[in-house]
């Protein structure tokens, strides 16, 4: 199947860091279709050789397992061609619709990685081009939009334009090793299904944690935040995954459709639990891995008086039969003591204690790992020695935490296939598994939206997010939101 993939934003940072290092180690592992052709499209005045050149150079600033060799390189640098366009000028898509038109490829994939602004400019000139055809494939990044009227345009326009069939709105998380990992975990196993409801679970908690402020990023970012940019998407996501429904096979709208009722059943917001539930955070000035970091405000890009979050964590439930009057905490954020993600379930305790020995903070639990490791700790209690002599036999033993320990990584190693490879796979071969459709996202902007307009009257009257110092938790309001319920951060135990 011969394709083309016109990478629209072909020198921006995430074409380079992320498109075309996932488009190479496609080509390096040989699942990459024979007969692609990877067009970069920008505003600078470049040929073939100079985009090249370019791209070469800044492969090798990639991680070391992605970096290619110089052959490899220079295998690959022969896919890649390049033409200025400005998005705006209907010529400009003239002259690529008889580039394109050149080689009548199998398949076009039209790769917006753009400022969101552009997405509806974009998908109209395609179409007064004569490029919308049904051969070809848009792929939309996050963030779709800055709220729910936003969103709601943009799908609108796009939907003018193309199927819903054609269109690849893209979640990288989705496409994590991890996160596949997940939904084998529950849907692969008969062992965990009996327990996977409210009887057996407690509480289920979802981090996402970096230790990066927003480097080079302060621009977009002040204009985003943690909940648009993490919670409205990837956490979202990650939820549903953990709380869906098996859905009747692994087609791509049986999973959707399933995902989309979790995020419908999500305890709609009230003035009470807005106030109660939620913690919005910034962080301070400070130090972090032994070197001075500046404050949020002091970043690049940043506003001095800014009030976006660079931390969220919040409370909600799913009201269902299933999930009725278990608490889910959503937590992420910025400058954070460590960059790690995972999911922790946290069971109820035994319903009848036979050992007299205190609760063990922890114990009983399934953490599923995410990054920077991806595996799977089931914590238990064991007993530590045997039962001292004329003790009775089963209050005797003193029982302590132990873990079985499963790492992904290690297991399969070289075979792993990173998030974007296959995202990018993925829309050349038309699957659409693992992209978001347009009604989850509409219901995911409509549940976070209340948060969003409770933060601008806020910040109306003068209230600013709650500091944080780099390397901790975030605010310790974060705590207290836990603690209410009688529990803790998996980090706390």
């Amino acid at each position: 199947m011969s394709f083309d993939l016109v990478l629209f934003g072909g020198t921006g940072d995430l074409a380079w860091r992320k498109l075309l290092p996932g488009l190479l180690q496609a080509h390096r592992h040989g699942t990459l279709p024979a007969g692609g052709r990877i067009i970069g499209v920008a505003r600078e005045e470049l040929n073939d050789a100079q985009y090249r050149a370019l791209i070469r150079e800044r492969l090798a600033e990639v991680d070391s397992d992605k970096r290619p060799s110089p052959q490899e390189s220079a295998r690959f640098a022969a896919l890649l061609h390049y033409q200025r366009m400005d998005l705006t000028q209907p010529g400009d898509y003239a002259r690529l619709k008889a580039r394109l038109d050149e080689r009548g490829a199998d398949v076009v994939v039209m790769y917006l990685a753009t400022a969101p602004q552009l997405f509806t400019t974009a998908c109209e000139q395609l179409d007064a081009a004569g490029l919308a055809t049904p051969r070809t494939r848009v792929v939309l990044e996050k963030p779709l939009g800055h709220d729910l009227a936003s969103n709601q345009a943009i799908n609108a326009a796009v939907r003018a334009v193309f199927g819903e069939q054609q269109i690849f709105r893209i979640d990288h998380y989705l496409g994590k090793p991890s996160v596949q990992n997940l939904l084998a975990l529950r849907f692969g196993n008969a062992l965990f299904e009996p327990w996977w409801r409210r009887e057996t679970i407690a509480s289920i908690e979802i981090t996402i944690a970096e230790q990066l402020g927003v480097e080079a990023r302060g621009a977009f970012y002040d204009q985003t935040g943690a909940l648009r940019d993490m919670v409205q998407n990837h956490a979202l996501q990650l939820l549903c995954a953990i709380a869906m429904e098996p859905p009747i096979n692994a087609d791509a709208d049986a999973i959707r459709d399933e995902k989309l009722k979790v995020l419908r059943s999500l305890l709609p917001w009230t003035p009470e639990r807005l106030t109660q539930d939620v913690v919005r955070g910034q962080y301070g000035a400070g130090q972090l891995a032994g070197q001075a970091v500046p404050a949020y405000r002091g970043e690049t890009g940043v506003a001095p008086d800014s009030t976006t979050e660079t931390f969220v964590a919040l409370r909600t439930g799913i009201a269902n039969w299933r999930w009725a009057g278990v608490p889910f905490y959503i937590r992420t954020g910025k400058r954070l003591a460590a960059r790690e993600a995972h999911i922790a379930i946290h069971l109820r305790p035994t319903p009848h204690p036979i050992y007299r020995t205190p609760l063990v903070c922890g114990a009983n639990r399934l953490v599923i790992h995410l990054q920077p490791r991806d595996g799977l700790a089931l914590h238990l209690l064991a007993a530590a020695h045997e039962p001292r002599a004329g003790a009775g036999a089963l209050d005797a033993p003193a029982l302590t935490p132990v873990q079985l320990d499963l790492d992904f990584d290690q297991r399969f190693g070289a075979e792993r296939v990173g998030a974007y490879e296959r995202l990018l796979l993925d829309v050349i071969d038309g699957r659409l598994n693992l992209f978001v459709r347009a009604d989850e996202q509409e219901a995911a902007w409509q549940w976070v939206e209340p948060i969003l307009q409770l933060w601008r009257q806020q910040d109306a009257r003068g209230e600013r997010p709650r500091p944080y110092a780099p390397g901790t938790w975030g605010p310790g309001a974060a705590s207290a939101l836990v603690a209410r319920d009688g529990n803790t951060w998996a980090e706390e135990c």
